[in-house]
């Protein structure tokens, strides 16, 4: 089966703890603050691997979690960095958000490693805090915590030139004829089963072609193979239509070639205005040339060749052809990416819930998770600011203003204590 859709989750590393230590010698019983900081975590990223073709990878393995920071050391040491996760794709593969849905990023170059999701800074260690007031502060901040998110991959292969039409026209073999490609050939519909790429040289150049699964009525709405593989074509930069002009499945050819546009335009309109050309095949079968002709007649504003893709006769001049379109036309670029980083918590935010039973407000948001990592409540410096912070930022005057009286129970991060006006 082949994979080119996944979700998966991602977490980059917590944060390390900072240290709250102090030196100790022999001979020196209190000595001065030398804890370190704690360790960054580790970062999460994507990389384009020429050597990927689908997700399949990831259809058991769908979680990717970096390593924490470890927490910081006494004499000033810095705790160690978490090790970061590198995730190789395929080329062509689109990095989206699963809640916004926004693109991240699109891997587009082999090698190409970009960050997707970047660790939680360490805390402080104590030797932060003096100052010169406070000479011996016996408090650390702890490292910033990250929370996992959903991202979907989904792979558009990145091919100059597209073959669609219909199913069993002929458009594997011919893709076998014009390239090194070898594709799975058989004499009945969806012999291919996912999109096969083949290299196409001519002297010194060379274009990439792709083999799409064949299409039928309805595609575009979901029917049949051909909307699951429809997103492959988005990046070609023109198409080759292969109609079977013999009607060997009993089907009108032209009837066929109104029918692939249709469903087209209706999955994509820009994907409808790429450049096209026809190529009629099993023209051996046409010995009168007459449903040529005929084709021909219907179809005048569009290049049209004619080949037998089973011996390769024809195929020489549409080569030619694609080639000297492909000179005429801008070169395929990357698809830009959004705006998009994972939010942090607004640390100006918080919620305040009440529950009139237990006489109990909850305080939670931003803010809170700001003061879980630089409060530490057995100090009474830590605590000073604790309280400070609450009156600076309005969560008293909230309480107030919703109604809390005298020995009410808040709770703000897991920490409980009683209102006192």
């Amino acid at each position: 089966m082949f994979f080119d859709k996944v979700k998966i989750t991602i977490k980059s590393g917590d944060g390390g703890d900072g240290m709250a230590s102090f030196k100790s010698f022999s001979g020196i019983a209190h000595g001065g603050p030398d804890g370190g900081d704690g360790g960054k975590g580790g970062d999460i990223y994507v990389i384009g691997d020429k050597d990927k073709t689908d997700l399949v990878d990831f259809r058991f393995g769908n979680k990717f979690i970096a390593e924490n920071g470890e927490r910081g050391g006494t004499n000033n040491c810095f705790g160690r960095g978490g090790k970061d996760i590198v995730i190789a794709l395929p080329l062509g593969t689109i990095v989206r958000d699963a809640e916004s849905g926004k693109i991240i990023c699109d891997v587009y170059t082999d090698g190409e490693k970009k960050c997707i999701y970047k660790g939680g800074n360490g805390g402080k260690g104590n030797v932060r805090f003096t100052s010169s007031i406070r000479h011996a502060p016996h408090f650390a901040q702890k490292g910033e915590k990250t929370k996992a998110h959903e991202i979907f991959l989904e792979l558009k292969i990145i091919a100059d030139v597209g073959l669609i039409g219909f199913p069993n026209v002929g458009k594997s073999t011919l893709l076998s004829k014009i390239s090194a490609a070898r594709p799975k050939i058989a004499n009945y519909h969806f012999t291919t089963l996912s999109p096969n790429l083949g290299v196409v040289k001519q002297y010194d150049s060379s274009f990439v072609v792709a083999d799409i699964p064949g299409l039928i009525e309805g595609a575009s709405t979901g029917a049949g193979l051909g909307h699951a593989f429809l997103r492959h074509i988005e990046r070609t930069r023109m198409l080759v239509h292969v109609i079977d002009i013999a009607g060997t499945e009993g089907r009108d050819p032209f009837e066929d070639y109104l029918q692939i546009n249709k469903e087209l335009k209706a999955y994509s309109p820009k994907l409808a205005s790429l450049p096209q050309i026809v190529v009629l095949n099993k023209c051996d079968c046409d010995i009168d040339n007459q449903k040529q002709m005929e084709f021909k007649r219907k179809c005048k504003k569009i290049k049209i060749f004619a080949i037998t893709a089973v011996n390769g006769n024809g195929t020489k001049p549409l080569i030619t052809h694609i080639f000297k379109v492909l000179a005429s036309l801008p070169k395929p670029e990357p698809i830009p990416s959004d705006d998009f980083t994972f939010a942090k918590a607004d640390v100006n935010e918080f919620l305040i819930e009440y529950v009139k039973e237990d006489k109990l407000w909850i305080v939670t948001g931003g803010l809170v998770e700001m003061l879980e990592r630089n409060v530490v409540l057995s100090d009474p410096d830590s605590m000073a600011y604790f309280q400070k912070i609450l009156k600076d930022k309005g969560v008293i005057r909230e309480l107030k203003k919703q109604g809390i009286q005298d020995d009410d129970i808040v709770n703000i991060g897991g920490i409980a204590f009683e209102f006192k006006e």
